[in-house]
């Protein structure tokens, strides 16, 4: 898992709990690189469980709640990090319908080893797209998190629902829908 996405995660955490919080779920966690992540670098994926677990322990949030909200945090910051990408889309639809054929093709341009989660769109329209997420990770609801942080992002209101196509999370078919 590339290292932006756990840098991104202790600052949500630090910006949300606070640094004495970051600090005790890096103890807590007992993982590998005890906290000392680089945008850039690469880390076992089960770091990042790790960290989400001890966090679900010390503030008393189940995981996928946790996910979801660094999915809404998450999207600022790449947008921050790489406002080329967004800068391209006039609105959130056509930006989520683009995350496999566009986004995640400009990712991998960055990111050569990125290890991305797949979407294929399944219907699309001005106002509703339906998609399956897949990936070995399950991380649906920080995907869930990003597609409401689009919206958010372009002042527009969204409605999404999802259907766990494998219990695990692995598999999931999402539903957008806006009344724009």
């Amino acid at each position: 898992m590339k290292g932006i996405i756990f840098t991104e995660f202790l600052d949500m955490v630090e910006a949300q709990y606070g640094l004495a919080v970051v600090d005790e779920i890096i103890t807590n966690s007992k993982t590998l690189h005890h906290g000392a992540y680089t945008s850039v670098g690469t880390y076992d994926f089960n770091e990042m469980v790790s960290l989400l677990v001890a966090l679900g322990e010390v503030v008393s949030k189940d995981i996928q709640d946790l996910l979801y909200t660094f999915g809404l945090y998450l999207f600022k910051s790449l947008d921050e990090a790489h406002p080329e990408i967004v800068r391209n889309y006039t609105s959130p639809m056509p930006l989520i319908a683009a995350i496999e054929d566009h986004i995640h093709v400009h990712v991998k341009k960055l990111y050569p080893d990125a290890d991305l989660p797949s979407f294929l769109v399944l219907e699309k329209s001005k106002n509703k797209l339906i998609l399956v997420y897949r990936s070995t990770r399950g991380l649906y609801s920080l995907a869930h998190g990003l597609i409401v942080s689009a919206f958010s992002h372009y002042g527009q209101e969204v409605h999404v629902s999802f259907d766990l196509l494998e219990t695990d999370g692995t598999k999931v078919k999402f539903i957008v829908e806006t009344h724009v």
